[in-house]
């Protein structure tokens, strides 16, 4: 597909002109490896009865079991919600609120990936009351703050343990939706690289490479300037100052590290700084944002039942060039921070230098780069384009205007793993 200038709006540039800075974040931010044991001396400050919102495999773990003695040494009552499924499906939401409402829980725990820290998010704010998780689908519908919530990732990709929102499953819509309010900002946050180290290498990949997406959608996203009544009711608020500072250390980070997690998926060194820049990642996209990969993504990972990770990274070489014409100086920026910029280039071919070491980092750990990979059909082109294009909270963010045609032409290129400079 070609792209028609008639239908398409000429890329513009959009730029922090108000110089705005703004970070939500939690209270307490724990890091380092071990650094879990510290978990029991913190909650009891704040919780004698917690739950603790898990997976299957997590809860079979010994890091696990090492977890639930340390905070029954310190009297804090244990009790276990461990089948949250991946994507988070609602019914786990209306599961989890019929085994535990009203049995006097004060706090919640999310102890996994990114489904166990948005399932426990949500149940912060859904257990205390009556009301059903779909009345605050979308910003600011949260009336008010919940039980306290910790969250401990054990992966490094997410982000989830510094983001105040959490992704559904909807399975009467079929898609995924957003439950975004700063009432779901994690109290505190403990981030052990240690837990990474069992995991399996697919889930390592997948997020990563979701992480990385994070820093770059966040970094090349929109500058929205908004107005103070804006910022007021508003969840991201845009690319910024803040923001920025966050996703070029986490770009940094992944581009020293991922290629030593590739060659020994036990370097304790390289763990720890993935789950650093996830870390940082989450930090961006909290205010700034993701933006068109992953409003793709959504239905794309509906229809595949791929990993969201994996879909991302093989949205983006069509969306970096798409939104490249918008993004010149963000790109030849991350060339810099990658270390692989060209003495002599012009902006425009440094930018295309940024676009590559992004790849190049993406085939390093094993994710995939088209979209007929996944085994999206094309006949779906189509129906993924209308669902993103639903997907207003993402799409907003994007620097250069999204169009179904503009989404089916990403589309297109994206399957054929097209990644000459079509954008």
């Amino acid at each position: 597909m070609t792209l028609s200038s008639t239908v398409l709006p000429t890329a513009d540039r959009s730029v922090n002109v108000l110089a705005l800075g703004l970070l939500r974040q939690p209270a307490t931010v724990l890091f380092g490896p071990g650094q879990r044991r510290q978990l029991p001396r913190l909650v009891a400050e704040i919780a004698r009865h917690v739950l603790v919102v898990t997976d299957a495999r997590m809860a079979a773990s010994a890091e696990f079991t090492e977890m639930v003695s340390g905070l029954d040494a310190v009297g804090v009552r244990v009790s276990v919600f461990g089948e949250t499924e991946p994507e988070l499906p609602e019914r786990d939401v209306a599961a989890l609120v019929d085994r535990f409402a009203g049995q006097g829980i004060g706090a919640v725990v999310g102890l996994g990936g990114g489904s166990c820290m948005d399932l426990a998010k949500v149940a912060a704010v859904v257990l205390p009351s009556s009301a059903d998780v779909r009345e605050f689908h979308g910003e600011f519908r949260v009336p008010g703050p919940g039980l306290p919530i910790i969250t401990v990732p054990t992966t490094g990709g997410t982000g989830a343990e510094v983001t105040c929102i959490s992704v559904l499953f909807d399975e009467d819509k079929g898609m995924k939706v957003g439950v975004a309010s700063p009432h779901l900002q994690a109290r505190i946050t403990v981030i052990d690289p240690e837990f990474t180290l069992s995991c399996p290498p697919g889930l390592t990949a997948a997020t990563a490479a979701d992480a990385l997406s994070h820093l770059v959608e966040s970094f090349t996203g929109r500058a929205k300037n908004p107005t103070a009544d804006a910022l007021a009711g508003t969840l991201y608020a845009g690319k910024n100052l803040l923001t920025d500072l966050f996703a070029r250390h986490g770009l940094l980070l992944m581009s020293r590290s991922l290629p030593r997690l590739a060659a020994d998926p036990q370097d304790l060194s390289a763990r720890s700084e993935v789950m650093l820049a996830a870390y940082c990642a989450g930090m961006a996209i909290n205010t700034a944002g993701t933006a068109g990969a992953h409003a793709i993504q959504s239905p794309i990972g509906a229809l595949t039942h791929t990993p969201h990770g994996f879909g991302v990274s093989a949205l983006l070489p069509a969306v970096m060039r798409y939104n490249l014409p918008s993004r010149v100086p963000e790109f030849a920026e991350i060339a810099d921070i990658l270390g692989v910029a060209v003495a002599g280039q012009d902006e425009q071919d440094q930018a295309r230098s940024g676009i590559l070491g992004i790849e190049a980092l993406l085939e390093t750990i094993g994710a995939p780069l088209d979209l007929a990979s996944l085994g999206l059909p094309v006949e779906q082109f189509g129906f993924v384009a209308d669902q993103a294009l639903l997907a207003t909270r993402l799409t907003a963010n994007n620097p250069r205007p999204l169009t179904r045609e503009a989404i089916m032409a990403i589309l297109e290129h994206g399957h054929a793993g097209d990644r000459s400079w079509w954008g």
